[in-house]
């Protein structure tokens, strides 16, 4: 690749390398915060399906350790999509020192709430708006759960805020960095946002999961209590590589959706789940 970028975020380090200069950039500008990897785990190659796409209507194969041969390429203009999209994929296929869950996570006095749910459930706007009113913000694409201890590691990459959420983050969290707006994408606009310092300084400090909430957006405001047996299949439908991991996965998937407290939230709009969520923290 001509152009690179190494960089880690919370325990699991990144190269990227791209055929072109502008995609590197930008990703070095939105990641400024970050460290620079020690050890690449895993590697992120952002070129054209064919050496023509380069010049020719440029787009950007989702490329590297591991691939999905039916991702289909983005446009050059969406090469930080593409580049977050090869990451999470690296992670998704190849990362077997902890437990994934597809979730977001929030984190104060030590203790994380970890909310995980469908595509829409609001949870990447939640941990962030969160993270805007106290809560430290530990990621919104993976929880990282350590089978031997049952804490949760952060993993605070650039937030995917989509559609209606992009505007509604902006205008609730002055001073936010964002990157390009992405039009056109196969889930309408998306806009990524720059964690702030405080999550970024913090990332490699884990949690004890207090909370493990299912939230759901669009529905008048209730909460019930979610049984062990229900989070568990949930939670095996929200983990990438839970059966990769074996017993030890089954153990401590088993142990965190039995432990840890369920609860599940329904909310017409995200005043709403900021105030169910801070009364069930207090109620804890």
């Amino acid at each position: 690749m001509r152009h690179a970028l190494s960089l880690r975020v919370g325990p699991i380090g990144f190269r990227i390398g791209s055929e072109w200069s502008a995609p590197v950039a930008q990703l070095a500008s939105l990641y400024a915060g970050y460290p620079a990897a020690e050890v690449a785990e895993a590697t992120v190659r952002l070129a054209p399906p064919r050496p023509w796409r380069r010049m020719l209507r440029p787009t950007v194969a989702l490329a590297g350790d591991h691939m999905l041969p039916e991702a289909a390429p983005l446009p050059l203009a969406h090469a930080v999509l593409a580049a977050e999209m090869a990451m999470n994929l690296q992670v998704a296929l190849g990362h077997r020192r902890h437990l994934l869950l597809h979730a977001s996570a929030v984190e104060r006095d030590g203790r994380a709430i970890v909310m995980t749910g469908e595509s829409g459930a609001g949870k990447s706007t939640l941990a962030t708006l969160l993270g805007a009113r106290g809560w430290r913000f530990m990621g919104d694409e993976f929880v990282l759960l350590d089978p031997a201890t049952g804490w949760v590691h952060a993993f605070p990459r650039l937030v995917s805020l989509k559609n209606e959420a992009i505007a509604e983050v902006a205008a609730q969290v002055p001073g936010a960095r964002f990157g390009p707006l992405l039009t056109g994408t196969l889930k309408g606009t998306i806009r990524h946002l720059v964690p702030d310092a405080a999550a970024v300084a913090a990332m490699d400090v884990p949690a004890m999961p207090a909370l493990l909430l299912f939230p759901r957006y669009g529905a008048a405001a209730g909460v019930r209590g979610v049984g062990a047996g229900e989070a568990f299949v949930r939670l095996t439908q929200a983990s990438t590589n839970y059966v990769a991991l074996g017993e030890a996965g089954f153990d401590a998937l088993t142990r965190f959706a039995r432990d840890v407290p369920r609860v599940a939230i329904d909310y017409p709009d995200t005043q709403a789940a900021l105030a169910q969520v801070e009364a069930l923290w207090r109620a804890l």
